[in-house]
């Protein structure tokens, strides 16, 4: 059981180091304020759960069984992508890039923003289902209850992940000083849109 755990953990972690959408998103919110960045991998590792949790019931098999709902779901994850894409390239023109100022900011408001921004993009991407799909059952120990089990390994990979990406969160927050400066926020901005809308373009050709 013990080695098994640790295999997964293993797997967990490189999965994790397999740069994506959401890392590109992270690291943008990040460059906002670490609270943002945290908000944003909190929606995200939701998303995981979420997408393991369908698995465990099934709902993946569904999702991979059926074109129509696959191809749905895929031309929203595109367009998801190209709206996140858009957005940072619209922010980067109008130097609209150190985000409300802390007297003005509504914390509530906008940590359910950045939360909701990371689980949008986890839940519109249909590849993460049926990943989890077929990564999920193969750490299943044997006579173990499915469900259940499944349930705790999506639970464990999310839980993880959190403390993965919470290190870039970090890293980027070290930066600050650097990063913060009008120039390097502006062409941060301008590469993390246009490696989403790039990302959304490749979605949407793959349908």
């Amino acid at each position: 059981m013990g080695g098994q755990l640790a295999a997964f953990i293993g797997a967990c972690t490189l999965i994790a180091l397999s740069p994506g959408p959401s890392t590109v998103l992270i690291v943008r919110q990040s460059l906002r304020s670490r609270r943002a960045g945290m908000w944003t991998v909190l929606g995200n590792e939701s998303g995981v759960f979420v997408w393991g949790l369908c698995a465990a019931l099934g709902l993946t098999a569904v999702l991979e069984a059926s074109r129509v709902a696959y191809d749905v779901i895929h031309i929203v994850g595109a367009v998801v992508l190209l709206g996140f894409g858009v957005q940072a390239l619209r922010a980067a023109r109008r130097g609209d890039l150190a985000g409300l100022a802390p007297a003005a900011r509504d914390e509530g408001a906008t940590d359910w923003r950045d939360y909701r921004s990371g689980l949008l993009l986890n839940l519109a991407n249909p590849k993460a289902g049926v990943f989890a799909l077929a990564f999920l059952p193969q750490f299943v120990p044997e006579g173990a209850p499915h469900f259940a089990a499944m349930v705790a390994l999506a639970a464990i990979w999310a839980v993880f992940e959190v403390g993965f990406y919470a290190c870039y969160v970090w890293g980027v927050s070290r930066l600050s000083v650097t990063l913060s400066r009008p120039g390097v926020r502006r062409r941060l901005e301008q590469i993390s849109g246009g490696v989403m809308i790039a990302l959304g373009i490749r979605l949407a050709l793959e349908t």
